[in-house]
């Protein structure tokens, strides 16, 4: 039971598949953050028009 706590370990392999995860979860938060800022400038631009 205890071996179900601890932590794995990981190869090579294992932290190659982290950091192309983590580049992966920056790059998409980087890109959701960009989709964001359009539909705010998008949004501004729309309630600008409209008043």
């Amino acid at each position: 039971m205890a071996d179900k706590n601890s932590p794995k370990k990981h190869g090579k392999s294992g932290d190659a598949r982290e950091d192309r995860l983590k580049a992966a979860l920056k790059a998409n938060m980087a890109r959701r953050k960009e989709q964001a800022k359009a539909r705010a400038a998008a949004a501004d631009k729309a309630d600008k028009n409209e008043g």
